[in-house]
């Protein structure tokens, strides 16, 4: 019966072209605006590492006097100072901790003639790979050994392998990084967790590609390397940041249960206070919060990607009410050919099936359009100057909701003119007709 329905609709679009074509089209305009905002929204918000998001926690301690203004809003700092963080990872109390900062970067192939160009790298402890479970291609990282005996080594992204290196195993070859030799120990696979959580307030970029290298905490400051956000400093000068007051590093801790979170809790709370005690702090204020906790309070997803999400959903109501109006149009000029299949023992339901079966058609077809829409709305999203604009793709998930979407926007906008025309009188039009 379905299929006799469906084929109903398909004489009645060809009878009335002009009129389906513009059914289609202003659904397909609605479904390609909403879903092209929606799937940015659901990108931006995503969970950067759903294997292990719940394991990952933030740490955040208040050093700053009383009188400073993150102290006097109630907020805690984003940064932690070095002095700090090397007492919190040599403490070993997490299964897996790593202090971090961004830094600039130039870089040289020492093998090939390729000119020196500027980039993005990480100086980081030696647990950062295997608590954000970063995927290897050739090698590995460094060991907590190498990073206290500041080693000069590097890991390198897939990207700068392939650009240096043709793609080729490159451990074991050199690269120059500000002008001193690093021996390159491991290549990444693609990893470029969206949105880059461990750089927020770092000075790295929150969306896009990775970054090019990843270097030894000890190593790069030895090698001068300085970190990017320079919004963190309190006082000294940068060559001194080991020793002085600055706060500059993230740090970020893995805690596999509910138990471990609650012993690190306590474990920061009595830091705190004896740091209050040793006169290094005023507070004994500190934060732990979880990956996703840590994203929703920093406010990664800009607000004109869910204002603009908001207004192209309103945009599909009203796609959907002008669906509805031109489909009671068409119900209306049909009023004849209901009265006669009602007349030929078609019940109401039957009606009613028969309209929303072309209503669902309408569907299919407008989201078919609207997956066009969608995508070219991407493509231009993905032209703009944006650090997320590189992330604006179609994944498989919103390619079906692109079409659950326009199905259940063409049935809702479909049950007011299938309801009108299953309750046609067929007497009046048969004497009409």
């Amino acid at each position: 019966m379905l299929g006799y329905y469906f084929d109903l609709a398909l004489r009645s679009f060809k009878r009335n072209k002009v009129l389906t074509a513009l059914m289609v089209i202003t659904l397909a305009l609605g479904i390609g605006a909403s879903m092209t905002t929606l799937t940015l929204l659901r990108l931006l918000s995503g969970d950067p590492l759903p294997q292990k998001s719940a394991q990952l926690f933030y740490v955040q301690l208040d050093p700053y006097p009383k009188d400073h203004p993150f102290s006097r809003s109630g907020k805690l700092p984003w940064l932690t100072s070095y002095t700090d963080a090397m007492n919190l990872l040599h403490a070993h109390r997490a299964e897996h901790q790593a202090a971090m900062a961004m830094t600039k970067v130039k870089l040289a192939p020492t093998t090939t003639q390729q000119h020196p160009f500027f980039s993005t790298g990480v100086m980081a402890t030696a647990d950062f790979f295997n608590m954000f479970d970063a995927p290897f291609h050739y090698g590995s990282g460094w060991s907590a050994a190498d990073d206290q005996g500041r080693a000069k080594v590097v890991v390198i992204a897939d990207d700068l392998n392939d650009q240096l290196f043709g793609g080729a195993n490159s451990v074991g070859r050199s690269l120059r990084i500000n002008d001193q030799d690093f021996r390159i120990i491991g290549v990444l696979r693609h990893w470029a967790p969206q949105p880059r959580f461990y750089s927020l307030y770092l000075g790295g970029p929150s969306y896009g590609k990775g970054e090019a290298v990843f270097l030894p905490l000890q190593s790069a400051r030895a090698a001068g390397m300085d970190p990017i956000n320079l919004m963190s400093y309190a006082v000294g000068d940068k060559q001194e940041l080991e020793n002085s007051a600055s706060i500059w590093l993230g740090l970020w801790v893995q805690l596999p249960h509910a138990q471990a979170v609650s012993a690190y809790r306590s474990f920061l709370a009595g830091y705190a206070q004896q740091q209050v005690a040793l006169g290094r702090f005023q507070r004994s204020r500190y934060g732990l919060s979880g990956l996703m906790q840590w994203l929703d309070s920093q406010q990664v997803v800009p607000d004109n990607v869910r204002l603009q999400t908001g207004l192209a959903f309103s945009f599909l109501l009203i796609c959907m009410v002008n669906t509805v109006g031109l489909l009671l149009a068409k119900c209306l000029r049909r009023s004849g050919e209901i009265g006669v299949r009602r007349a030929m023992g078609a019940s109401r339901k039957a009606i009613f099936a028969q309209f929303m079966a072309e209503a669902g058609l309408i569907g299919l077809v407008g989201g078919a359009l609207g997956l066009v829409f969608a995508l070219f709305g991407l493509w231009c999203i993905r032209q703009q100057p944006a650090e997320y604009a590189s992330v604006a793709h179609l994944n498989e998930t919103m390619f079906l909701c692109i079409f659950a979407v326009a199905m259940v926007a063409s049935l809702v906008a479909g049950i007011f003119p299938a309801w009108r025309a299953c309750i046609v009188a067929p007497a009046p039009q048969l004497k009409s007709t």
